[in-house]
């Protein structure tokens, strides 16, 4: 009597740890309320299971229990919980496969003590340590896996999928696996061998996606950090600039003791020498926005010295819905692409640059276009340069770009290299 009732117990156990940890798999959140339903549940499906058992016989409840219990799960995890049908599934044939561990426990406990009772009672004593180190270390890793890609849920759920259908098919719709078939036997270690070698195959591959990410990503935030220093510098231009004119006093002075005492190529040296100074240090003004006019005023330069045309048509505000290292970056990423295309052409009257910025509805218009020597090739939108560290400047310009929900383009058309954002 005692191996029955203990035997029914195991029963419902065994129900309450599937549910309880396809729970855990799917990702439902454990609030209050979804812990009530989550109780509520565990009644009902027991009530179900105890009626088909009493009605119908363990046998047959055993053949019906994909219908009575695991597709009205997935139901209700897709359904109510709101969860992906595809993570649902995957998260009650895990919980399924998950049974199989207390049950081989209980098994050998069995065998050893040769008690059917001892071999319920370890199941069940099993569950228990089964269901704390499943919801403490796997739970949470299976979750990131399943709602990182399709693919990822797919494999995942791959190896339960076929020992669900091989369990039922071979041990609770017919006895082949007890019969000694010999390739029921092997069927399972053969899938866990295959699964194996794709999982190596797909883990590899993934290293290297996550590898290649990091390097970009540590790319971007040099580039980044090149950005604010760049900007630092221009900063301090413009400072020793308005400490220039502060000292114009004493320049004042110093001329008027020369024209005191006509020294009239004193005064021409100097005021040459004074004059190239501020050139030097004084950023030319392009539009309204200062830091804009910082970033044009040192590619300017730049354009000069690689004997570059570049033509400046900027109508900007004082304000933009950029920080300062943001648009440091995003121009000077834009003309340093620009200025070293052109400066492959051999012949330096072929080199230009036409940078046009306005402002339309709060949002920051680019328009540059660039005369080039070899023209670009684009993988996904994006020119690619076969020249080692570079390629990062344009996905940096994308970034910043979309980061302010703006959207951007890379193109060639009648012999220039154009970029346009608005953002």
């Amino acid at each position: 009597m005692a191996v029955i009732v203990i035997g029914l117990l195991r029963f419902g156990v065994s129900l309450v740890f599937g549910l309880t940890v396809s729970v855990l798999f799917a990702g439902i959140e454990p609030t209050k309320k979804n812990r009530l339903v989550t109780g509520l549940l565990c009644v009902i499906f027991l009530f179900v299971q105890t009626a088909s058992y009493w009605l119908l016989g363990l046998d047959l409840t055993s053949k019906l229990y994909p219908l009575i219990i695991h597709l009205p799960l997935i139901v209700i995890f897709t359904l109510y919980y709101k969860r992906p049908w595809l993570i649902s599934a995957v998260s009650v044939l895990s919980g399924y496969l998950c049974c199989q561990a207390p049950r081989w426990f209980g098994f050998l406990a069995g065998a050893a003590l040769d008690s059917r009772l001892a071999d319920h009672l370890f199941y069940i004593a099993f569950v228990f340590l089964a269901y704390y180190f499943l919801k403490r270390y796997v739970a949470g890793s299976v979750r990131q896996l399943m709602e990182k890609s399709t693919k990822s849920c797919l494999f995942l759920g791959g190896v339960p999928l076929f020992y669900y259908l091989f369990d039922y098919v071979t041990a609770i719709y017919t006895d082949v696996l007890y019969s000694g078939t010999e390739w029921a036997v092997q069927f399972m270690p053969s899938t866990i061998s295959v699964f194996y070698f794709v999982f190596v195959i797909l883990y590899y591959a993934e290293t290297q996606k996550q590898a290649s990410l990091q390097r970009e990503k540590d790319m971007l935030d040099a580039q980044f950090r090149l950005a604010q220093t760049e900007f630092a510098s221009l900063r301090q231009l413009q400072q020793n600039a308005a400490s220039y004119r502060h000292d114009m006093r004493h320049h004042f002075s110093l001329l008027q003791g020369l024209a005191s005492r006509e020294h009239i190529e004193g005064i021409k040296e100097y005021l040459q020498t004074a004059q190239s100074d501020m050139d030097a240090i004084t950023p030319t003004r392009f539009c309204g926005n200062e830091t804009v006019n910082l970033i044009l005023s040192a590619f300017a330069t730049k354009a000069k010295q690689g004997s570059i045309m570049l033509t400046v048509d900027a109508k900007l505000p004082d304000l933009l819905p950029f920080s300062d290292t943001e648009l440091c970056s995003l121009l000077s990423n834009a003309l340093e692409n620009a200025i070293h295309a052109c400066e492959q052409i051999p012949d330096s009257n072929k080199r230009i640059i036409r940078l046009r910025m306005y402002s339309k509805n709060n949002k920051l218009c680019i328009d540059l276009h660039n005369s080039f020597q070899a023209e670009p090739i684009f993988q996904q939108g994006f020119p690619v340069s076969k020249e080692q560290g570079h390629g990062f400047g344009t996905k940096s310009i994308a970034h910043i770009v979309e980061k302010h929900g703006g959207v951007f383009q890379f193109s060639v058309k009648d012999g220039w290299f154009i970029f346009q954002a608005t953002a």
